[in-house]
């Protein structure tokens, strides 16, 4: 039989009991490689790591694998060309589109005969090879008219990805229009594999990975020139590029009247169009200043189709009264002990589920990050995570939670708790990971230094502003858990009032500046878990109203529901059944 050594388990020469050590899995990529996270039974030969999830006996083996933690994604490569160059019927094609024989032959295109989904049979397509590092990684289709699909199981990447050049990087929506960029004079440009998101698509966080991939690269380019499509998805996915790149690097092309994208450009205008629309790119606007022609188009579209309102909170009583709106920030208070952090997970937690909102979390009272992840754990799989009456969660269902926390979840824990620390942490996850939700909880632990002849006030002032302009500069919302001063119970009663945000310590500043503010209280006396949302200030109408409503809180699973609401069973498993939902 094989012994723990084996399997790179270091169990210090015990030779009997329960102990806990390293884990050879994961704990090198930990911050703290030595933690001892490995449970590990001398007795009985097994061990399990709470952390990745490996676990085994050394009679089986090893039989929970831990890569959910820290994944290797192994990708295919696609199937070399069938077929040498391009057929005459294609070159014709691509004639016809405007694209010259050199730039065909420079990005290496071909057809062969494959799969197309969408007609159910095999069909003659162009291919557009994907090169990266002179090596071919992904190939996309087109068959005529209009029917793509990309080679399975391959990396997403840039297409063009090799021809980034430093000074300028040109962005297009579809592999035509790169084509057609390079006949007008820009080799430097790149085309996004997987187009724009669709104009009602919400989720669509994960469909920019292949930025991540190629994050070095593209930090190193001084300007970056949006030449996306003239549509709505076109300036989705200009706004989502904009805000992972940078703004102040960020110029924008608009195309020619009766003109969607780069090759209808060239086809109407040719090559000198499209180099002419290019070259007359604008910057984004100067931040600070406006006209109303700026809003001109939003405030058609608005009177067209009524102004956008917040986002769900996944509980309906709730969204009666607030909703949540990028580019706004959220007050959260309440009594010590009245739920602030537990209910503010079970938001985010919803809003991951519902709309697959990705969020960067400093919350040091939740230390060390272990606690805080056991918390979300119960509220995504509605059981407890220790041994009690109720039936508790399984590993399986653990290592599936934690895979989906890794997916939408991220600490900023940094050594100093300080504004700037958090908010150049948050940049960095917006560009990495296209966050939309900042927590900080609670307030009191930042490390603010205030400057000299600076007055509390004065200091929270200006804090709160560097705040509330971030969450607008990066189309974000942002959430501060605040706890109010020492408040009186009632004489008679032996009842706590409800705080407000005048009661938050330090200043009024947090009642004005807040752009919503929400108390979260528990009175002494509340039976069957009822839990008082009181919120006391909307900004902007469309996004709620001031008033009051009740959730009921599960001590077990730390969830929240409507008081007419059924609870809600493992959350992954119901999402999972949902018409149209993919895991992450």
């Amino acid at each position: 039989m094989k012994t723990f050594h084996d399997f790179g388990i270091e169990t210090g020469g015990a030779q009997s009991g329960e102990i806990k050590t390293t884990c050879p899995q994961c704990s090198k990529h930990r911050k703290k490689q030595t933690a001892k996270i490995l449970n590990v039974n001398v007795d009985q030969g097994v061990w399990h790591c709470w952390h990745c999830g490996w676990g085994g006996s050394l009679g089986r083996g090893v039989d929970r694998g831990g890569e959910m933690w820290e994944p290797k994604k192994i990708y295919r490569r696609p199937a070399p060309p069938k077929v040498d160059g391009l057929s005459e019927q294609w070159a014709r094609w691509l004639e016809t589109r405007g694209i010259t024989t050199e730039v065909i032959e420079r990005n290496g295109l071909y057809n062969e005969t494959v799969w197309i989904p969408q007609l159910e049979q095999e069909a003659d397509a162009l291919v557009w090879p994907y090169v990266r590092n002179g090596e071919v990684v992904n190939a996309k289709y087109r068959a005529l008219p209009k029917h793509f699909r990309m080679a399975p199981g391959c990396e997403q990447v840039l297409y063009g990805i090799d021809d980034v050049k430093p000074e300028t990087l040109v962005w297009v929506e579809g592999e035509m229009d790169r084509l057609s960029v390079e006949v007008a004079g820009f080799v430097s440009c790149v085309s996004v594999p997987n187009g724009a998101p669709g104009a009602k698509t919400k989720n669509y966080s994960s469909k920019f990975d292949y930025l991540e991939s190629a994050a070095e690269l593209l930090a190193g380019v001084k300007l970056h020139v949006l030449a996306v499509d003239n549509d709505e998805p076109g300036k989705k996915l200009e706004e989502e590029l904009c805000r992972r790149l940078g703004a102040d690097k960020c110029f924008v092309v608009h195309w020619p009247e009766g003109c969607k994208d780069a090759n209808e450009t060239l086809i109407k205008h040719g090559p000198s169009g499209v180099n002419g629309c290019i070259m007359a790119a604008s910057p984004f606007p100067v931040a600070g200043v406006f006209t109303v022609q700026d809003a001109a188009d939003k405030v058609m579209a608005a009177y067209e189709t009524g102004q956008r309102r917040g986002h769900s909170t996944g509980w309906k009583d709730v969204d009666a009264l607030y909703t949540v709106r990028e580019c706004e920030w959220t007050l959260v208070t309440g009594m010590p002990g009245s739920g602030k952090s537990e209910w503010l997970d079970a938001l985010m937690i919803n809003m991951a589920f519902n709309l697959g909102w990705r969020f960067a979390v400093c919350s040091p009272e939740n230390q060390p990050l272990e606690n805080h992840t056991i918390k979300l754990l119960e509220k995504i799989v509605g059981k407890p995570f220790d041994k009690g009456r109720n039936e508790r969660m399984k590993p399986a269902e653990i290592a599936d939670a934690m895979n989906w926390l890794q997916a939408y979840f991220s600490f900023i824990l940094p050594d100093k708790i300080s504004i700037d620390e958090i908010l150049t942490r948050a940049k960095t996850l917006i560009k990495q990971k296209g966050i939309n939700g900042l927590v900080i909880d609670p307030w009191n632990e930042l490390e603010a230094t205030k400057p000299a002849g600076t007055t509390d006030t004065e200091m929270i002032s200006q804090s709160l502003s560097k705040l509330r302009r971030f969450a607008r500069e990066n189309y974000i919302h942002l959430w501060i858990v605040a706890h109010p001063t020492k408040l009186q119970r009632d004489i008679k009663t032996g009842v706590y009032p409800v705080p407000t945000p005048y009661d938050v310590s330090g200043s009024a500043h947090w009642r004005n500046k807040a752009d919503n503010a929400i108390t979260i209280y528990r009175s002494n006396k509340a039976v069957n878990g009822e839990v008082e949302i009181h919120v006391q200030k909307i900004r902007f109408k469309v996004v709620g109203q001031i008033g009051k409503t009740t959730l009921i809180y599960d001590r077990v699973t730390g969830r929240y529901r409507c008081e007419k609401e059924r609870p809600t069973c493992n959350y992954i498993e119901e999402q999972e059944h949902k018409e149209g939902w993919q895991h992450q």
